[in-house]
This record gives C-alpha cells, sequence and structure tokens, in this order.
C-alpha cells in the first residue's frame, strides 16, 4: 500500500512539473530581457509601456499583455527608446500610425472630446432622467390635503357610513 501511495506521488509531481514547464513560455511571454544605454532610458522604457494600450486586449497595457501585436509594440517602443526620441516624439509616431486609442491619457482635441467628455456627459443625463422619474413617482403618488368641495365630503362621508 505504501509503494502505491509512492507512485501516486510520484506521479502527480511530474505532472505538476510537466503542467508548470509546459506554462514558463506563456508566462515569460512578455518579460523580455532588455538592455539600454542608459538608466534613464531604460526608465522610459518602462514607463511608456504601462501608458500605452495594448490594441488586441484593449483594457491592457504593453508591459502586461501577452499578444503577439503587444511584443511588437514593444520592440517598436524599444528601438526608438534606444535611438534617443523623447517620449513626445514616441507618441506621435504611435498615434500616427495606430491612433489615439492606443494612449491610455489621450490628448485633449476636436477628435478625443467625447473619450474625455463622454462619460460626463451620460452621467448628467442619467442624473437627470432618475431624477424626472423619482419626481414623477412622487406627484403620482401625492396624495390631495383637502377635499376640493363640499359635496365631495358628503359623499365621502355617505360612502363610509354604508
Amino acid at each position: 500500500m505504501n509503494i502505491r501511495r509512492s507512485n501516486v506521488s510520484i506521479a502527480l509531481i511530474a505532472l505538476m512539473m510537466w503542467t508548470l514547464m509546459s506554462l514558463q513560455p506563456a508566462l515569460s511571454a512578455g518579460s523580455k530581457l532588455v538592455n539600454f544605454d542608459t538608466p534613464e532610458q531604460e526608465i522610459l522604457y518602462e514607463e511608456l509601456l504601462q501608458e500605452y494600450r495594448c490594441l488586441k486586449c484593449q483594457n491592457q497595457n504593453l508591459a502586461d499583455s501577452n499578444a503577439a501585436l503587444a511584443g511588437d509594440l514593444r520592440e517598436e517602443i524599444q528601438d526608438q527608446v534606444k535611438s534617443g526620441a523623447s517620449r513626445s516624439e514616441i507618441d506621435t509616431y504611435l498615434v500616427a500610425r495606430y491612433g489615439d486609442f492606443v494612449l491610455y491619457k489621450p490628448q485633449l482635441k476636436a477628435s478625443t472630446l467625447v473619450l474625455w467628455f463622454g462619460p460626463f456627459l451620460l452621467l448628467l443625463i442619467s442624473g437627470w432622467y432618475a431624477l424626472k422619474i423619482v419626481k414623477g413617482h412622487r406627484e403620482l403618488n401625492a396624495a390631495p390635503t383637502k377635499p376640493t368641495d363640499d359635496a365631495s365630503v358628503a359623499k365621502a362621508r355617505s360612502l363610509l357610513d354604508d
């Protein structure tokens, strides 16, 4: 019985090791070792990877994405940082090539006004509509405080007495 347990334990350990080894390439896809000439270039590169959006994943930055397109963008940024391009030059290049969507914080201009102010506008419209609904319910549920005339009071009393 002990031999069976040890065989099962060995099989489980082998299965776990095989699983970990097969996952290793996927886990390290976005963490390619990059060498820069100066520490400032490395800092700029890391900051830029946090500021740009993966165009395929749409809600991940380039540093966190394992998509092939994100890898290509990382290489483009690496090449530009190594060539001495500034942050604004890299921004201009990527926006010209991929559009404003590549930036998590797009520049404020006519074509991006909806991105910047759309959520606030939707919130205002939703709040106004909610207030309108609440006000309508209050008006419907409001009971009259006094009868309109003596005839309706007399009619109500006669109905209550019956």
